[in-house]
């Protein structure tokens, strides 16, 4: 699976710590993050970490894209409700993205804990389908046919 980490500046410290604590399952997949997320996570736990821009240079929305062409199969998004972002558009437009492609998402670590041990548990192989044309060709047919249901 396709994993995407990403964390504002007061979160990086908690995506480090929840990277360490799940290396073991994190390992066994591909990994992205917006940069300074990226780099600070491989830093510390030594995975491999492919990096996107940093999140107010675009990272959001290459994350964004890669959603929306379904190369991301889960998001870990630990944000910041309480601080103003000066790219805040593209955080609703990548959490919009989730929701219209049906890529689970966390916004906080009580969630990432869940979705990284249902991960574990084979409760997103359910995204597998997508990946192989299953249902995702079906929906892309209805749309381009002028069908979204």
């Amino acid at each position: 699976m396709k994993i995407s980490l990403i964390a504002h500046d007061s979160k990086k410290e908690l995506m480090i710590n929840f990277a360490t604590a799940y290396k073991h399952i994190l390992e066994k997949h591909e990994l992205y993050a917006t940069g300074t997320t990226g780099l600070r996570v491989a830093e510390a736990t030594g995975l491999n970490v492919h990096r996107f821009k940093s999140g107010p240079l675009g990272g959001d929305q290459q994350i964004g894209a890669a959603i929306s062409e379904n190369e991301m199969d889960l998001v870990i998004f630990l944000r910041d409700p309480l601080a103003a972002m000066p790219h805040e558009p593209d955080v609703n437009a990548l959490i919009r993205l989730s929701d219209v492609y049906n890529v689970p998402l966390a916004t906080n670590i009580g969630t990432a804990e869940v979705l990284i041990r249902g991960l574990e548990a084979g409760f997103v192989d359910w995204r597998k389908q997508y990946d192989d044309g299953g249902m995702n060709k079906d929906i892309k047919a209805n749309i381009e046919n002028g069908r979204a249901k």
